[in-house]
């Protein structure tokens, strides 16, 4: 995986290959950042990247200037992973080991991007949780984003804060709204 814009741009990350996770690829991230670029300045946000296997979202958003970072991971591997990358690149992340729905459930943060990369093989009814914990616990600023990355198998147009869905490949960004 590389970093595509901002300090770090065309930076390759190698992951370790036993880590259990499916890294957004370049081309999806590049469209997906297209899409925030146009609607955030990314030194003035909070981001919470959710299930964040390799770190791949955080890593972007911190070369584009984002300083408030948390990336949530329940993986320990991953975990060390992207604590020793971040070190590496000198990036502001802040990484927690936990359950995503235990640290949904607790937190009292509010953020302008929640981007959440579920493993694809979960079931629907986990994907819908994301979106009714952020929603009920109010994670979201005025002008936030939830972002979920899933499968053409995984139906989210059914919720109705859905703003727009994005196909790449065979990946489909789901985007939310407060």
């Amino acid at each position: 995986m590389r970093i595509v814009s901002g300090k770090l741009k065309s930076r390759r990350i190698t992951a370790p290959k036993n880590l259990p996770v499916r890294p957004t690829t370049d081309l999806s991230k590049e469209s997906l950042f297209n899409v925030l670029n146009n609607r955030f300045e990314f030194s003035e946000i909070k981001v919470l990247d959710l299930f964040s296997g390799t770190g791949n979202i955080s890593y972007e958003f911190g070369s584009r200037g984002t300083t408030d970072i948390t990336a949530v991971e329940a993986e320990f591997k991953c975990v060390k992973f992207i604590i020793e990358t971040t070190q590496a690149l000198d990036l502001p992340i802040h990484v927690i080991k936990n359950d995503v729905y235990k640290f949904l459930q607790t937190t009292k943060s509010e953020y302008d991007i929640i981007f959440a990369d579920p493993p694809y093989h979960l079931p629907q009814a986990s994907f819908d949780e994301i979106v009714n914990l952020v929603n009920e616990r109010k994670l979201l600023k005025e002008e936030g984003l939830l972002i979920i990355e899933h499968s053409p198998n995984t139906k989210l147009a059914h919720h109705p804060n859905l703003v727009l869905e994005k196909k790449y490949g065979g990946s489909i960004f789901s985007f939310f709204g407060k």
